[in-house]
Order: C-alpha cells, then structure tokens, then sequence
C-alpha cells in the first residue's frame, strides 16, 4: 500500500524496451518502459494492453496506418491487433496490461523478455 513515485522508478531504467513492473493489481502489471526507434509488428492473443505516454511521442503502427499518441494520451491495443510501437527520440510509457503478456507477443526476437524485472 505504498505510493509510487513514477519518475524515480523511471530513473532506474537504462536500457530502451526493456520494462519493468512498478505495481500489480488483478491480475493485471503496471509497467514502465523507455523506448526509442522501432519495435517489432507483433500482436497478442489473449491479451489487451495500454500505453500512456509520459514523456515524448509514440507512433503507433498497425501496418495501414499511423497513429500519433503524445505526451499525456494513452492509446488502448485490443488483442489480436498487430501493432509496432514507435519512438523518434526517446519516450516513456507506462504500460497497464495482463501479467500473462509477453512483451513481443507472436514474435520472439532480440526484443523478447521472458520475465520483466520488477522495482
């Protein structure tokens, strides 16, 4: 029942696209992440995700088209969607999502971390 202080846990993180989990509530994770240049297009089965931008822009691409999130705006990725988030400069994202997901969904690659460390 401890606060969170978003920015502190932001300031343990050193590498890009590699999130750890700073809170867990129903079976859900809060997720903090770093990210910049491209991901991998991917989706998931089973599972739904959230990204809210707090520092930065993302572009989210679904392979037809584009959309833009900026700094206060989340965007909600339904299951089975595919997606490649996208950072010009960096950007921090919090990230709401099952703690069933897999960061790469469908795809294992470089990317891939089985088991996000937790802060």
């Amino acid at each position: 029942m401890d606060r969170v202080n978003i920015s502190d846990k932001l300031d343990l993180i050193k590498d890009f696209w590699k999130p750890i989990i700073v809170g867990e509530l129903n079976n859900q994770q809060v997720r903090l992440v770093k990210i910049k240049g491209e991901f991998v297009m991917h989706h998931h089965d089973n599972e739904d995700e959230l990204f809210l931008v707090i520092k930065g822009a993302l572009k989210m691409d679904y392979g037809d088209k584009i959309v833009d999130v900026n700094e206060g705006e989340f965007i909600i990725i339904p299951r089975g969607v595919k997606h490649k988030p996208i950072a010009d400069s960096e950007t921090h994202l919090l990230l709401f999502e099952p703690d069933t997901v897999l960061n790469t969904g469908n795809i294992r690659n470089e990317f891939t971390l089985d088991s996000p460390e937790r802060k």
